[in-house]
């Protein structure tokens, strides 16, 4: 039988266990494993891939103190972190005053037109979904997450989270499909 700390689980146990401790090197492993989801679902609510970063950063200094606040039998640590990661990008947005100005563009050479015209028509689609099914798609589809994981992140059940999943899914391919964007499928 394996060792705990060799399974992904025991090991993340074990780093969680570490950094509650004050342990930097499991502060460490912690970031590493979980900044990429906790910046692509902050990104996804401020939409300013600046200000995403620092609240990314944010999250992660905080995490040593706060981290003394998880209790493993509760939630999933992933939900826990992505849960703290929302509370702080809703933070941001509430504390950042509204000013309005010309959204500016240099340049997009060296990018493929085909990638980013797919991009801004998702992207368009995703802003056209209503808030909470717009969260379960980008936390499902994203940050990967598992139907009961998003329930936790969000505070609502499973089924609920099923059915906003449902729709969103629906919603996103009709406005794809009215964008002239939708995926071109072979036929038989």
């Amino acid at each position: 039988m394996k060792d705990a700390d060799t399974r992904p689980d025991g090991r993340l146990r074990h780093a969680i266990a570490r950094a509650k401790a004050g342990d930097m090197n499991a502060l460490q492993f912690l970031y590493v494993r979980y900044a990429d989801d906790v910046y692509g679902y902050v990104n996804s609510i401020v939409r300013d891939t600046h200000d995403a970063e620092d609240i990314t950063q944010d999250v992660f200094a905080k995490l040593l103190t706060a981290i003394k606040k998880y209790e493993e039998r509760t939630v999933p640590f992933a939900g826990w972190i992505l849960r703290v990661a929302r509370n702080a990008a809703l933070d941001h947005l509430r504390s950042r005053r509204q000013i309005p100005c010309a959204e500016v563009r240099l340049s997009d050479a060296g990018h493929d037109q085909v990638a980013s015209d797919r991009l801004s028509s998702l992207r368009t689609a995703l802003d056209r979904l209503p808030e909470d099914q717009r969260e379960v798609m980008i936390l499902r589809h994203i940050a990967g997450l598992a139907p009961g994981e998003i329930a936790v992140v969000l505070a609502k059940t499973e089924s609920s989270v099923h059915g906003l999943h449902h729709r969103g899914r629906g919603a996103v391919k009709d406005a794809l499909r009215e964008l002239g964007a939708a995926p071109v499928t072979a036929v038989a």
